[in-house]
Formats: C-alpha cells, sequence, structure tokens
C-alpha cells in the first residue's frame, strides 16, 4: 500500500495555517494532556447533534411528516376536539428531541467505551491510524482522526472520523486545515482515497467536505446509529439520513484560503 509508512517518531506537526485574523492554526498529534479538551469538544459536538436531528432534520424527512400528520388528522376526527391539532405536533417535537437525546447518549457512552475511551491505544500505537489537534492561539480548538483499511475496489481507503470544532473558533479555518491533514497523510501513506460518513444535517458541515474536494457517493435513509435500541417509538422519533462522502487522492482540488 504505497511507500513504507513512517514511524510515530518520525511524524511531525504540520506547518501552520493562518486564519482570517492572520493567527496561526497549527495541526499537531494528539497527546495526553489534550485530553480533557479533546473530549469537551467531542462532547459539545455530539450535543449539538440533538437538536439538528430532532428539529432541522424533521423538514429532510416528508415520510414523517406525512405520518405526523395523518396521525393528527386521524385523532381529530375520533376526538372531534380543536386543541389535538395544536397538542399533538408540540407532543411530536418534545419526543423527537426525547429520543434524538437518548440515541446520541448511547452512542456518546459506546464511543467512551471504545476509541474515544482510549485515544492513544486505538489511535496512536499504529503507523495506519492518528488522531490530531488543531491549535489557535494556544488553544486546542479542533479535533479530527483517521483509522486505515477499508478496502474498495480502487484501493485501500482511509476514514476521517471524530471531526469536531470549538463553536467559538468556527468559520476560522480550523476545520479546513484539520481536513487537509487528512488528506495529506492519506496522501503521503499510499491510501487510494478518504471516506467518511456524517448524518449531519448543517449545512455548513457538508459544505466543509466538499470545500475539500469530497463528493457524495450515496446516501441511507433510515440509517442505524450506533447506540440507538431501535424500539418501536424510537424508531418512529428518532430518524436520519448518513451521507457517505468520498475523496479520491490522486484528484485532491483543495481551494486555498477557504474557512470551515
Amino acid at each position: 500500500m504505497g511507500q513504507k509508512s513512517p514511524s510515530k517518531k518520525d511524524r511531525k506537526p504540520s506547518k501552520g495555517r493562518r486564519a482570517p485574523n492572520e493567527t496561526t492554526i497549527f495541526v499537531r498529534e494528539f497527546e495526553p494532556a489534550d485530553d480533557p479538551e479533546v473530549q469537551r469538544i467531542f462532547y459539545e459536538g455530539l450535543m449539538e447533534m440533538i437538536s439538528d436531528t430532532a428539529f432541522r432534520g424533521l423538514r429532510h424527512h416528508p415520510e414523517s411528516l406525512l405520518l405526523y400528520a395523518a396521525t393528527t388528522v386521524v385523532c381529530f376526527v375520533i376526538t372531534m376536539c380543536w386543541w389535538v391539532i395544536g397538542l399533538l405536533p408540540a407532543m411530536v417535537v418534545c419526543a423527537r428531541y426525547f429520543y434524538s437525546r437518548r440515541v446520541i447518549h448511547g452512542y456518546l457512552r459506546r464511543a467512551m467505551d471504545g476509541d474515544m475511551g482510549d485515544i492513544e491505544g486505538f489511535y496512536m500505537q499504529s503507523s495506519g491510524s492518528c488522531l490530531w489537534v488543531a491549535v489557535l492561539e494556544g488553544k486546542v480548538v479542533g479535533t479530527v482522526a483517521a483509522v486505515g483499511g477499508q478496502r474498495e475496489e480502487t484501493g485501500v481507503a482511509l476514514e476521517l472520523l471524530r471531526m469536531s470544532v470549538d463553536r467559538n473558533y468556527r468559520w476560522s479555518g480550523v476545520g479546513v486545515a484539520l481536513g487537509r491533514k487528512v488528506v495529506e497523510f492519506a496522501a503521503t501513506r499510499g491510501y487510494s482515497s478518504v471516506v467518511l460518513g456524517t448524518t449531519a444535517y448543517a449545512p455548513a458541515a457538508h459544505q466543509l467536505y466538499r470545500r475539500l474536494g469530497f463528493r457524495c457517493v450515496g446516501v441511507t435513509n433510515g440509517y442505524v446509529t450506533p447506540g440507538a435500541r431501535q424500539s418501536f417509538l424510537e424508531r418512529i422519533f428518532y430518524r436520519v439520513r448518513h451521507h457517505h462522502y468520498s475523496l479520491n487522492v490522486q484528484n485532491i482540488q483543495i481551494t486555498s484560503n477557504e474557512r470551515d
């Protein structure tokens, strides 16, 4: 799979990239002292997914909207109470928030029992994986990870994981700097492509991936999130789309001076 991978000792921090305010963004490998900030950024990013899924995601699922509307109409016909028209939509919104929160917390527990509970052991012991942090003004403001070994028809792909940026430092070039680091990592180690998956509905996340050169190669409607219990009510009130992105490392086109 390409040239021999350098050892962990041979790896060097990436060169700094300037944010719009002329402050340099440094992307370097994870160190044990970074763990509290990495966990905080990861946790806060996941918690944002609750409202993103419960509210913003609703308009992306017409089948769910149709089901909720039909239920409201049926209940009104049965009860002939006008207040049902106002009460049921409010109950639907609350139920979507409740089950989104439950699934996301289940995903968090699963992550903490796996890679995020042992970052050093999971990402930093192999030359085919790594977790990086973005440092701006002396503070860790973003994180991203990569794991190799996913086989595709065109070769072996590197998977981009755990990208998250501190909400106070978004639109400062942090996401682009992190993404570029993963692409560089893939190119120097002979991977054929970089792949990622996301259930985010926020347009900014998808814009970032496209700016980095990724293209959407598929969408899974009704994706089962790791950690979900898949109960009957959960399947009704928690429904997400999983977007699959891929970047051919041989055709990298990253526009300079992009912001995340």
